[in-house]
């Protein structure tokens, strides 16, 4: 009877809505049809066209009215299923309305995907191309003969009639090589060398408007134009209409020794490769062409004067065009020539790594990640102030040049002498700096965005820089030292807790600060206690601080938001108390003293394992080294032999050994071998426990999280590398397991797609390292074991079953590479990665396809494992002002396969940010291939679509236009969209205006 009162009352309240809805519908109109649409002739001006709109427009309505109902019937059916099921998850989550649930996440069912959005892996996977690289590997000996003048490569033959019909074309695209730091700093480059340059550019360009011009170092050309005067600037605009100034960054940022390719990622996950000339692979066409010309093959054209430059490509153009039997169709082609040419064959993989000699390979990795926090935080932040008055309190012009500073240094550190380190000394400490100003200062942006986001009553909100409303849980020194946890002092007055979300859905995950008590009580937002593991905090190895205790707790997020815990000092408080076994040998004389506060039990180093466990799986470790053995995963009842070991690489005894750019090894890697076993700290609580093993070069730990959800189905592994006393020696952590992967192995290309590996016998062994960005995995047909890392490293796998990490090298010479230097510099390095174990549900038809995609649980691990959550306090221990339990700028989770990409970051007016923003979508390309049972992940998949008026929580969009991904360009046609609706492995980028 009560159930049947139920449906009727929620009966009665769907006609009202349903009504409401199509009254409303009927009356709107303003969003979709905007005062002034842009159409610029897309339809005549007269009655057909405006009978055509209106259609349009009511069947927009139509659509969203669909919608309506279908989600209404929707939430009747899961009414009709939580009062079947007793009310499983009796807290629903309400992030809008401020409702938390205070438990653990608890088993989730089976994760809900459209087929349609499976497809895209299937067929991708299908989509064959002229050329696949691999193959092409499979084919080529690597016997490196002698190539004639040119001496790497091959000597170049060709048949004199096979262009008789049709014309050679021959591609040059010159582009600048001028590095943004390398011997000297970027601003001693600009003064001595950099900045005459360019002003001899305007001066030559007026010479003749015949002349291109094509710049790639767009950091040097920005420092320029902000110092030339305005006659100049002037000179400067008319080129781009009258000679063709065009600055060129989109592809070729540097063209290296292996700078003769553009790759192109097209829609299907298939990279196109064109081949081309650049100015420094012509001169070797140049001398096979006409030999008895005198022109060394180390020559670059980049450093040849302006005078000298345009008459030698003259005359290289004249000579080839003239003599050649060939008969080329030569031409210096420039960006927008190149987007006109039809290039075949299509071509997938690449041509990592890049040599320059038999066992000369360059190890080049990088990385483009950036917390988009200081972004994201400032965009709702200038919202905020603007809705409620306070653009004159909230510091949104010196924030937005803290954010431009900060933006320029981190495209500054992407150059590939910068990120890689190989740099002078002081050169690399000038990139140091500069980023660890700019971490300081987006420090200062996100505490002052989160203060004026997170108050109740803004008009209580005021901006005081030397007294800041809260303060990071972390501090930092100098930009080679690593962050330190600062202590939070409590008392019986509340300390507010602010957690931010920097990821795009709904968000599980384990806080851990440093408290000065251990008598700590948490309250969620919603003010209910909520489980706090407390442990210690450690002076050494085996004695614990007690200055300080960390707690560890279960935080409830919104997407993209904040929640607000509290933090008090009780002294009833009932601790939940991590226990301690403390493993040791006789002979390397460590004493465990016993605690007043933790329980701390001295073992033996023994044969005995040591185990650890969640309800996901189970983890053997070895009683003498404490590193992992072995691994259950319960759902299938399995045991994975997966093994944790380190290793040394030293180089070769040969006059080239190994440096900064050079990778040249004396061999496969040599076993970590210690004297004595590591001291070993096991610790085991109820939210986490690990296990952490103390050696001469490095601290490993392995962390467990005993939670439901994503943070519980994958180990955290961190490694502490100290090799500063080391000569000439690599350390890499290898993991090796009875995957049957053959010689075959994935790496993340560049954090967008997933490239496969081949580890081949022929090529010498640094030929097989390739970088990862953030991911690499090696699978059979039963599973796939993938590593993702929180930085940039190289990775390979030598041996089926293994992926190995180089983590840390310290090199005594040079390589005879230019810098002039070893690498000594080695600071104390933290690294941080997570190993996931998933089951193949079904295996590719064809495993050697071009293309891999990531699992969605995959995914997400790796967005939380370079998007962590940031912790902030507020700074006063009392008289805070009162302040929101959340703050939820999403109505809900985006779905499992979309991110918010780079950046949300305001558009720069003259004197400031503008109205608008510019919103950057990622939709990446996933494998269904995989159980999605009890994930935890709290989204799900809508084939790209997104309605626009359901994107944000009490927050107006009036606007959101499609523009080109530099916002440069918006089609003729562009008008407000009501939905987004995105191909995967597309990205898409708006303006948007919000109120």
């Amino acid at each position: 009877m009560k159930l049947s009162r139920q449906f009727t009352v929620f009966g009665s309240a769907i006609f009202c809505v349903v009504i409401f809805s199509l009254y409303l519908m009927l009356d709107r109109g303003h969003f979709d049809h905007p005062k002034s649409p842009r159409r610029e002739g897309t339809f005549p001006k007269g009655q057909l066209s405006i009978l055509q709109e209106k259609i349009d427009h009511l069947e927009r309505l139509l659509a969203e009215n669909n919608e309506i109902i279908s989600n209404i019937r929707d939430s009747v059916i899961n009414l009709s299923e939580s009062v079947k099921d007793g009310q499983r998850n009796p807290e629903a989550i309400n992030f809008s309305q401020g409702s938390f649930s205070e438990l653990l996440p608890s088993a989730l069912v089976s994760l809900t995907i459209d087929p349609e959005d499976c497809s895209f892996a299937s067929k991708s996977g299908s989509q064959d191309s002229n050329v696949q690289m691999l193959d092409v590997y499979d084919i080529l000996p690597f016997d490196n003969p002698d190539g004639g003048v040119w001496k790497q490569g091959f000597d170049i033959t060709y048949n004199e009639n096979e262009w008789d019909d049709e014309p050679l074309q021959v591609f040059v695209v010159p582009h600048s090589h001028n590095d943004p730091g390398w011997l000297k700093t970027f601003d001693d480059y600009f003064r001595d060398q950099t900045q005459h340059i360019l002003n001899n550019m305007v001066v030559k360009l007026q010479e003749d408007n015949k002349r291109k011009f094509m710049w790639s170092e767009i950091s040097y050309f920005s420092k320029w134009w902000d110092g030339i005067d305005s006659q100049k600037k002037d000179a400067v605009k008319r080129f781009e209409h009258l000679y063709y100034l065009l600055i060129y960054t989109i592809f070729i940022t540097h063209a290296g020794p292996a700078g003769n390719r553009i790759r192109l990622a097209g829609r299907h996950g298939k990279p196109q490769s064109f081949g081309f000339f650049n100015l420094h692979n012509m001169w070797e066409w140049f001398q096979t062409a006409a030999p008895s010309f005198p022109i060394p093959s180390t020559c670059w054209l980049g450093h040849l004067k302006w005078v000298g430059h345009l008459k030698g490509e003259a005359a290289v153009f004249g000579l080839m065009c003239s003599t050649n039997p060939t008969k080329p169709s030569a031409r210096t082609h420039t960006h927008p020539i190149l987007w006109d040419v039809r290039f075949t064959p299509a071509n997938s993989g690449d041509d990592f790594c890049s040599a320059t000699g038999k066992h000369s390979f360059y190890i080049h990795f990088f990385s483009l990640i950036f917390s988009r926090a200081a972004e994201i935080l400032y965009s709702l932040a200038l919202v905020e102030s603007k809705k409620s008055d306070k653009m004159n309190a909230f510091p949104s012009v010196d924030h937005y040049k803290l954010l431009t500073e900060a933006r320029r240094n981190l495209g500054l550190f992407q150059h590939h002498d910068a990120i890689t380190g190989t740099s002078k000394d002081w050169v690399v400490v000038d990139y140091g700096t500069r980023l660890f100003h700019s971490l300081m200062n987006l420090k200062r942006v996100i505490i002052d965005s989160a203060h004026i986001l997170i108050l109740k009553d803004k008009d209580t909100y005021s901006y005081n820089p030397s007294a800041p409303f809260l303060k990071m849980d972390d501090d930092q020194s100098s930009q080679d030292s690593l962050p330190r946890k600062t202590v939070i002092k409590l008392s019986i007055q509340p300390r507010y807790l602010l957690v931010y979300n920097p990821t795009e859905q709904e968000r599980f995950s384990v806080v851990s600060i440093y408290v000065n008590s251990p008598k700590v009580k948490v309250l969620s937002p919603s003010g209910k206690p909520v489980m706090v593991q407390i442990s210690g905090v450690w002076d050494g190895t085996t004695t614990v601080s007690h200055e300080a205790y960390q707690i560890s707790f279960m935080v409830h997020l919104p997407p993209l938001g904040l929640g607000v815990y509290q933090l008090l000092e009780v002294l009833s408080s009932e601790m939940i108390l991590a226990d301690y076994n403390i493993y040791t040998s006789g002979g390397n004389n460590v004493q465990v003293n016993p605690d007043k506060v933790f329980k701390i039990k001295e073992m033996q180093n023994s044969a005995d394992d040591i185990t650890l466990e969640n309800s996901y799986m189970k983890l053997w470790f070895s009683g003498i080294s404490g590193l992992l053995k072995k691994i259950n995963t319960k759902e299938d009842g399995k045991n994975h032999q997966i093994k944790v070991e380190f290793a040394w690489y030293g180089t070769t005894s040969n006059r080239d050994k190994s440096g900064a750019y050079l990778f040249l090894p004396d061999g496969e890697a040599k076993p970590y071998v210690f004297t004595d076993p590591p001291t070993i700290r096991v610790t085991h609580g109820r939210i986490f426990s690990e296990v952490t093993c103390f050696f001469h070069h490095l601290t490993h730990t392995v962390r467990l999280y005993k939670v439901q959800g994503l943070e519980g189905e994958s180990l955290e592994l961190s490694n502490i590398v100290d090799i500063r006393g080391e000569y000439n020696r690599e350390i890499a952590m290898r993991i090796s397991s009875d995957v049957n992967s053959q010689n075959r192995f994935y790496t993340d290309l560049n954090g967008y797609q997933i490239q496969p590996r081949v580890a081949m016998n022929k090529l010498p062994l640094q030929a097989n390292i390739y970088p990862m960005t953030t991911m690499a995995y090696i699978q059979d047909d039963g599973i796939r074991l993938t590593l993702h890392s929180a930085q940039s490293l190289g990775v390979t796998s030598l041996k089926s079953g293994q992926l190995e990490v180089i983590m840390d090298r310290r090199l005594m010479q040079d390589d005879n590479r230019g810098l002039g230097q070893g690498l000594q510099d080695n600071k104390i390095t933290a690294n941080l990665f997570r190993l996931l174990l998933e089951r193949r549900n079904e295996v590719d038809e064809v495993e050697k396809s071009s293309v891999s995609f990531p699992s969605l649980l995959s995914h997400i691990t790796s967005s939380f494992i370079n998007h962590p959550v940031i912790p902030m306090t507020t700074y006063a221990e009392s008289g805070v002002p009162q302040i929101l339990n959340a703050f939820s700028p999403l109505t809900s989770s985006m779905p499992c396969d979309m991110h918010v990409h780079l950046n949300f970051v305001c558009l720069q007016a003259d004197s400031g940010p503008s109205d608008e923003a510019a919103l950057i979508l990622h939709r990446k390309g996933f494998d269904c291939k995989f159980s999605n049972k009890d994930t935890g992940l709290l989204c799900s998949t809508t084939q790209g679509k997104i309605k626009v008026h359901k994107l944000f929580n009490k927050l107006i969009i009036e606007s959101l236009i499609p523009t080109s991904l530099s916002l440069m360009h918006s089609p003729p046609d562009a008008r407000n969209i009501s939905e987004i609706n995105m191909s995967s492995m597309e990205i898409n980028t708006f303006r948007i205006r919000l109120r």
